[in-house]
């Protein structure tokens, strides 16, 4: 019996005609599509191969990340595997969604460079039945399951205004030098600090007078960075939300003779600025990079095995590393950070 649509579509001068006909396929289409994508979503029967996507191949960030993620494939079974573009551009991304896809891994995890401009190839990866978690950098929420969140947002964006306030005295100008303009968690710890700064009469005397992009380039950082320095002579600190960029930052500072007049505060490898920390040039607001592998690893196969579906509140063993909860939005928080100071510095393996 024909129903639905195609009633809709089915007289014209007594019979159908070629446009309505097309219509209501096209309608029923739509209708089916989540039946088909609920069949393509199959709980896995046993571990998966899960694909890692990070924002740039040469950050060493991602590679301690990935140390972590084959720790934990040792452990629970399936396979990491990563690939990862030489720019980190949400088009060099795409490519290599698409081809994660075609080699059929259970699960993309993925460290966005834009959260939006990848989501359709993340929601026609879904299509075909791979599902999708994001970690480090956030992806659109309705183009993944969860989100593995090395430490709450706001408290990072917290603890590089606190380094910064206390390292300049709390009064001045500073700046921020920032990864790339479209970087999603980036962009919210700076909104962040601004609304903080703009809320608490703490703030008041402390003057944020740029933001400025390294663009994911040692380069480019150091040459922002001098940049600042130039253009801003009163400047106190630099904020740099980014690892690749702090450790560059220091260096360009070392070498004009600025490091320790202007202090840098930000996030980095503990190890690549532990000079500039134990000199009081810097500080560091750090975590468990590979902890953060390990996790997304045991997230991802959680999922692809329907022990989770990134709903609020599901609960799920992870390892060594305990118990763990989704929470809103399906974010998965690490853990706390630490402000990396010459007393706990030792701490810190990365």
């Amino acid at each position: 019996m024909i129903s639905g649509p195609f009633i809709q579509a089915r007289i014209l001068n007594g019979g159908v005609t070629m446009k309505a006909f097309r219509l209501a396929l096209l309608a029923s289409a739509v209708l089916l599509a989540p039946t088909s994508l609920a069949l393509s979503q199959e709980c896995a029967k046993e571990p998966v191969t899960v694909g890692f996507l990070p924002k740039l191949d040469t950050d060493p960030y991602f590679k301690v990340a990935f140390g972590g993620a084959q720790e934990a494939a040792k452990e629970i079974g399936g396979t990491a595997t990563q690939v990862a573009p030489s720019q980190a551009t949400a088009e060099a991304q795409i490519e290599f969604i698409n081809s994660l896809v075609s080699q059929k891994v259970g699960v993309i995890a993925i460290a966005g460079n834009d959260a939006n401009a990848v989501a359709p190839a993340l929601k026609r990866a879904v299509q075909q039945g791979v599902r999708v978690i994001s970690y480090d950098s956030d992806v659109a929420a309705d183009a993944r399951a969860v989100f593995v969140n090395q430490v709450k947002g706001d408290s990072l964006a917290e603890m590089m205004l606190e380094s910064a306030f206390n390292l300049s005295g709390g009064e001045g100008e500073f700046a921020i030098l920032s990864s790339t303009p479209t970087a999603t968690n980036q962009n919210a710890w700076i909104d962040f600090m601004k609304a903080k700064m703009a809320a608490e009469p703490k703030f008041s005397k402390m003057k944020l007078v740029q933001v400025a992009y390294g663009e994911e380039s040692e380069q480019i950082n150091q040459q922002q960075a001098l940049a600042l320095v130039q253009a801003f002579p009163n400047l106190k600190v630099i904020i740099v939300p980014a690892g690749i960029g702090l450790p560059a930052a220091a260096r360009a500072l070392e070498e004009a003779g600025m490091i320790g007049k202007v202090k840098l505060t930000g996030l980095a490898p503990a190890t690549l600025i532990s000079k500039y920390i134990k000199d009081g040039a810097a500080q560091d607001i750090w975590w468990n990079v590979t902890d953060l592998g390990y996790l997304t690893y045991q997230t991802a196969q959680a999922l692809a095995q329907c022990k989770i579906t990134g709903k609020e509140g599901e609960k799920f063993k992870a390892g060594r590393l305990g118990e763990y909860t989704i929470g809103a939005s399906g974010e998965l928080i690490l853990g706390p950070a630490k402000i990396v100071t010459p007393e706990n510095l030792a701490e810190f393996k990365f």
